[in-house]
């Protein structure tokens, strides 16, 4: 019989499995400084959260979870001396605006129907695109809201960018509590997808990260067991990135969603140190964002990113999908093309170097990228 992780190796465990960066801070705190400097560009984000509303003003959105979905916008300055990968944020005083990623306005919708309004007009603008990002384990309102900023600075995504926010503690040993948020949290992300669907989105892609991951399947087997499960042929791309579910739950999910008509990209890496002491505490089940079988992901219908020789921005390497700058491109070449990635292995290796040559990398080198897909492997040399 296995003996019991000792309390103080579970404190460690937790400590390393975090999904957040730079310490936290409120999201209107850095208002006073953001009209400083001119910013290297401006996204809004769309909020659609089960946070209930914070007491703080400064906060927004709290830890809180909310029986009802409530919806807002932030508009996110990026720095003018950014480089692609880099999520700056101060870890305590005053940000800087020539470095760091503020916040200039923060709005709350009182009602669905305004989100919905919003939605529409902002979809016309778009081309009916949309993107709905699913944060991690560990995340305040203000780190993923910054997060979603730098992916659709970094990707170059044009279209309508929506965060889904589900009620994480943000604080590193509250993994239990996050696991029962994301759990509630399933039939919003279901109606966000909707009320998207139904105001003019004619594309959605939906990326997810470490535990929202796991929200963002269930959302999707919902809908299959609905019926609707590409969302009237809307849904597009689905990117889990380094996910936090048991194997042997997702081959459950998949086969309740089937064989997916759009391609459902995972994103692993065999040294994401999260995901694996994510694993211990869960009994040594395998986590998918670190499973070794390419072949036996790609036999439920989905095409496997193996990030393992890619270098990570984080100590964890467990945000590599945003912080590695060819990745994040990728990202964005695939969301702006959806068959930028899925023909064949030359089509692939031909998209990826252009890629790289954009970044001013080279193709040709001893670190690789391998591409799993249904009945092919790829194996792209790329600089790292």
């Amino acid at each position: 019989m296995r003996p019991d992780v000792p309390a103080i190796l579970i404190v460690v465990c937790l400590a390393l499995a975090g999904c957040v960066g730079a310490k936290s801070r409120d999201i209107l705190a850095d208002a006073d400084v953001a009209a400083t400097l001119a910013p290297r560009a401006s996204h809004r984000i769309h909020i659609a959260t089960t946070r209930a509303l914070s007491d703080r003003a400064t906060e927004v959105f709290s830890r809180e979870r909310s029986q009802y979905l409530a919806f807002g916008y932030v508009d996110v300055a990026v720095p003018p001396r950014h480089k692609v990968g880099d999520l700056s944020r101060p870890r305590g005083g005053k940000p800087n605006p020539a470095e760091h990623f503020i916040a200039t306005r923060v709005g709350v919708h009182g009602s669905q129907e305004a989100f919905a309004r919003t939605m529409r007009e902002d979809l016309r603008r778009s081309g009916g695109r949309a993107l709905i990002f699913v944060h991690g384990y560990n995340n305040r309102f203000d780190s993923s809201v910054y997060r979603l900023a730098q992916l659709v600075e970094d990707s170059g995504f044009t279209g309508t960018t929506v965060l889904f926010s589900w009620a994480s503690a943000g604080r590193t040993f509250e993994y239990i509590y996050d696991k029962d948020s994301v759990n509630a949290a399933r039939e919003e992300l279901e109606d966000t997808m909707r009320i998207l669907a139904e105001n003019g989105a004619t594309r959605i892609e939906l990326v997810a990260h470490s535990m929202g991951t796991w929200l963002a399947v269930e959302a999707l087997r919902q809908l299959a067991i609905a019926g609707n499960p590409d969302l009237g042929g809307r849904l597009g791309d689905v990117v889990l990135a380094s996910p936090d579910i048991d194997i042997d739950v997702f081959r459950s999910q998949m086969l309740r969603i089937g064989k997916p008509k759009q391609p459902f990209f995972v994103l692993l890496s065999a040294d994401d140190r999260a995901l694996r002491l994510s694993s211990m505490l869960a009994g040594q089940s395998p986590r998918v964002g670190a499973y070794a079988d390419a072949d036996d992901l790609a036999e439920l219908g989905v095409i496997v990113v193996n990030m393992s020789e890619l270098k990570a921005g984080d100590r964890r390497n467990h945000t590599k999908f945003a912080n590695n700058p060819l990745l994040v491109r990728l990202l964005g070449a695939q969301l702006d093309d959806p068959d930028a990635f899925t023909g064949t292995s030359t089509e692939v290796g031909d998209a990826i170097a252009a890629v790289a040559r954009g970044l001013g990398h080279k193709v040709g080198s001893t670190v690789e990228l391998v591409i799993t897909a249904p009945g092919e492997v790829m194996r792209i040399p790329v600089r790292n």
